[in-house]
């Protein structure tokens, strides 16, 4: 049976992913401040902490895992303003994404044989922004710069790739511009980005890239009329 890993496992699109892993048969650990749900092996866990990492790792007791899903992280305001933010703001945001992938990457490595991967959660804020999203945006486009560069450290042991949701929601009661704004013609959901953790993993020729799943968002010219 092989193992995963799933930071966030608590959250809209880690409760899914682990969700997902569990009915293909995969022996599952969600990693997260908060409980988990459902059958996932549930570790309490600030990824962010070096020492809850390493304690962490020890409590599971794991001696192999083959997918790695770099998913969690405290998400900030998206309408701070530069002047009002603080670097507690900054180091939080940070730490709780791009530092968390580095920690959990280095702790995972040792337990990775050849054709393990890493999946980690990137963002199309790394891309794009509204302005107060800068924190965000900064530590998503950290972890695509990050993706590339473990690519190349680990390969060919171990593949790492990223995904780059665009807007993924739960809701069921959303507005038909919601929808129409996308040219794939609705908002994403949770099992979206799910499915592209499934194809990740098994895509043996696939290294080093960011997978962009939003629908089409990006590639869209919006003017206003």
């Amino acid at each position: 049976m092989k193992r995963a890993i799933v930071t966030g496992g608590a959250g809209l699109i880690g409760s899914e992913i682990c969700r997902r892993l569990l009915a293909e048969g995969w022996q599952v650990a969600s990693f997260d401040v908060h409980k988990g749900q459902g059958d996932a092996v549930d570790i309490q866990c600030d990824i962010g902490s070096e020492a809850a990492v390493d304690a962490s790792f020890s409590q599971l007791g794991w001696d192999r895992v083959d997918l790695l899903v770099n998913n969690g992280g405290r998400t900030p305001s998206i309408t701070m303003e530069l002047a009002q933010s603080t670097l507690k703001d900054w180091n939080e945001t940070i730490g709780s994404y791009l530092t968390a992938t580095f920690l959990m990457s280095r702790r995972a490595l040792p337990l990775m044989a050849e054709g393990a991967s890493i999946v980690n959660m990137a963002s199309t804020r790394a891309f794009m922004s509204e302005g107060g999203d800068f924190m965000y945006a900064a530590a998503k486009g950290g972890i695509v710069s990050i993706t590339h560069a473990l690519a190349i450290a680990l390969g060919p042991k171990v593949r790492v790739n990223a995904i780059a949701p665009g807007w993924i929601s739960g809701a069921t009661e959303l507005r038909a511009v919601d929808h129409s704004q996308h040219p794939a013609g609705r908002v994403g959901r949770p099992e979206d980005i799910s499915e592209a953790v499934l194809y990740l993993e098994g895509a043996r020729f696939v290294t080093g890239q960011v997978l962009i799943i939003d629908g089409g968002m990006t590639r869209k010219m919006m003017y206003a009329e």
